[in-house]
């Protein structure tokens, strides 16, 4: 772990991951605890607001990973930030003015230029860390994802009842800068901002941005393992979409409606510290027991914890079983994250990295938006949390059927490559 932050670069892309990402969090936090008071008998608000921040991939999916391959990554990166600072400010202005569609508008703004940042950071990531560091790097990002699960709705919370919506989204304008800046001081080698050569914008054509995208989604399907971990990021996302929501619904409408700000902040810090230790022992066990064995593991673990959670009658048992499904999910993603950029060439991390966006949200806006439209009147809050362990149910199975098999097969690919036998399938 150390010889990760040996690398000025990564320390300085790590500390602006999570500039942008706790402050982004905050404020999102902060405005859904705004809509659920200022608007309680509207609760699809909320879910609308949720929606907002995953929507905009469907609609810019097809050019965020041919951006990130053709064009400076640095750049790219850099120029998110500063875009969503303005727009931030934008969105400060629709709050003071009251025009709340107008709010809207701006958040699915925000979010559709975030999704250029990721793929750009990701690619870059890969450029300037070792293949054995893929890993150690994945269990230091999921160890930070659980810091901000953590700390993130409480802050936001504390934000919200202290300095008001105003400053919580004027502190996710900060954070979003200093991350801008940070990205900006980096100091890439050219061959890992531009794999692929400079490329001028006024010479990209639709037709060869249209290949591109092509070529990405051909390059998964001639990696059988490799389509077969993105394509279960659909699953993955119906999942994410009802865990957006449904702990303040769960607080504010079923187990503490009197105070649903507090243990809906609770929610935050039990799932935080479930991901925190098991995102400090999951490198420890996808080392042990391998990707291929720890995916499907914590899948079946978590989709029966998922059907406990319909038994909870107080927030407490509630948030007790949050904090194991956090614990057993934490490895999952660490797996994950840890064996993709293995699999990956580095010429086309831009373009298979954007394909996994946007099947996490298009899951993740299905579920949003069906429990927006139906919920309450048509869907009850036991009924969404079966669903949501009916699919942990079917990811289990899909990866338990598919990754051991496929495992094996791409370990023989492998070593007949490097024995000479075949040519190494890029």
């Amino acid at each position: 772990m150390k010889a990760l932050f040996r690398n000025p670069n990564f320390t300085r892309m790590f500390v602006a991951t999570v500039a942008s990402q706790l402050g982004t969090i905050v404020g999102n936090m902060a405005f859904a605890f705004y809509l659920l008071d200022r608007f309680a008998s509207q609760p699809g608000l909320a879910s609308f607001a949720e929606l907002m921040y995953s929507l905009p991939t469907l609609f810019v999916f097809w050019a965020v990973g041919v951006v990130a391959d053709r064009f400076d990554r640095q750049r790219i990166a850099e120029h998110a930030g500063w875009i969503r600072v303005g727009l931030t400010v934008l969105l400060l202005l629709t709050l003071i003015a009251g025009w709340l569609p107008a709010a809207f508008a701006v958040l699915f703004l925000r979010s559709a230029v975030s999704k250029f940042y990721f793929p750009a950071e990701s690619a870059m990531l890969q450029g300037i860390l070792k293949p054995d560091q893929y890993e150690q790097a994945a269990g230091l990002n999921q160890t930070v994802m659980g810091v901000f699960t953590l700390l993130s709705v409480g802050i936001g919370a504390a934000a919200y009842h202290t300095i008001g919506i105003m400053g919580a989204v004027a502190a996710d304008g900060v954070g979003l800068a200093l991350s801008a800046l940070l990205i900006r001081s980096l100091r890439i080698p050219a061959s890992v901002r531009l794999p692929n050569g400079k490329t001028a914008w006024r010479d990209v054509r639709f037709r060869e941005v249209r290949g591109d995208f092509a070529e990405g989604i051909n390059y998964i399907r001639r990696k059988p393992l490799l389509l077969a971990l993105v394509s279960g990021f659909l699953l993955f996302g119906l999942l994410n979409g009802g865990f957006a929501i449904l702990p303040l619904y769960t607080m504010k409408y079923k187990l503490a409606p009197d105070n649903y700000t507090f243990f809906s902040s609770l929610f935050a810090v039990f799932f935080g510290i479930g991901m925190l230790i098991g995102s400090i022992v999951g490198a420890a066990i996808v080392k042990k027991w391998r990707p291929h064995l720890t995916i499907p593991a914590g899948l079946l673990a978590t989709s029966l914890l998922g059907l406990a959670l319909l038994t909870a009658q107080n927030p407490w048992v509630y948030l007790g079983i949050i904090l194991v499904i956090g614990f057993t999910m934490a490895p999952v993603n660490v797996a994950i994250g840890g064996w993709m950029p293995a699999l990956i060439d580095p010429r086309q991390m831009g373009r298979v990295s954007a394909w996994n966006d946007p099947l996490l949200m298009l899951g993740q806006s299905v579920a949003l938006a069906l429990i927006a439209w139906l919920y309450p009147h048509a869907m009850s809050l036991n009924f969404i949390y079966a669903s949501l362990a009916v699919i942990l149910f079917l990811s289990f199975f899909f990866y338990a059927g598919t990754l051991p098999r496929l495992q094996r097969r791409e370990r023989t690919r492998m070593n007949a490559a490097e024995t000479g036998s075949v040519t190494p399938n890029l």
